[in-house]
């Protein structure tokens, strides 16, 4: 049914507020929901990071004065708040998850290991990673890198708004190309922003290829888990 016997998925912050301007939106949360049990359903094992920035973005709380490392801690805990969500929603759907967090705060959620991600993973278990690395001045994805790599992911699936990876902003150009797929080589010299750079040099160094598509449109995920070409793959 799918190349990808595990996956790390990555979510945007941003993309759970729908069309509200702040915050969780109940039916965004709920579709994410729906797609992921559809893949769960098909034997997939997923690990899942989700970013805070529907909440608070800790480089842009820096920029509004707050000290960066106290920005960072508070966009740590936003996306505990965004996946102790997630968790809610996947256990009203009847799928099993749990919460585990790179920073201790039981009983929110477990304290983050390998071995324990692994052991929720085998045994059927959709494990929520949350607070990023548990460090300041690195983003989500690079705690998405860090998670896929430690999990031994087959890929990471970057869920975004757009569906895939462009030449340029599509929504800012509107002669921009879509990749189907590209090198992790071509993104670092045309210097495209699919990750930020940490992350992305995380995922070659440790031959983590990328799937990029579009999480917001309700049904993408199983697609892409089976091989339709809807998105873009970052390989080596």
């Amino acid at each position: 049914m799918t190349a990808y016997k595990r996956i790390l998925l990555k979510l945007s912050g941003e993309s759970l507020m729908g069309n509200q301007s702040y915050g969780i939106d109940q039916s965004r949360l709920n579709e994410y929901a729906e797609q992921i049990k559809e893949a769960v359903a098909i034997g997939v094992q997923i690990g899942i990071v989700i970013g805070g920035g529907n909440i608070f973005r800790g480089l842009s709380g820096a920029t509004q004065g707050f000290d960066r490392v106290k920005g960072d801690q508070m966009g740590m805990l936003a996306t505990v708040i965004n996946s102790l969500a997630l968790n809610s929603a996947l256990t009203a759907h009847g799928v099993k998850s749990k919460v585990l967090t790179a920073i201790r705060m039981e009983p929110i959620g477990e304290f983050y290991s390998k071995d324990k991600a692994i052991e929720t993973l085998e045994s059927g278990v959709v494990a929520i990673f949350s607070a990023g690395t548990g460090n300041p001045y690195f983003t989500t994805d690079t705690g998405s890198s860090l998670r896929g790599i430690e999990i031994e992911a087959d890929a990471m699936f970057k869920g975004t708004r757009v569906d895939g990876i462009y030449t340029a902003d599509p929504e800012k150009d509107p002669n921009a190309t879509k990749y189907d797929k590209i090198s992790f080589d071509q993104i670092y010299h045309q210097r495209l922003k699919v990750m930020d750079l940490t992350a992305t040099t995380m995922c070659k160094e440790n031959k983590l290829p990328i799937v990029v598509f579009n999480m917001d449109v309700k049904g993408n995920l199983i697609k892409v888990l089976k091989g339709e070409n809807i998105g873009t793959l970052v390989h080596l």
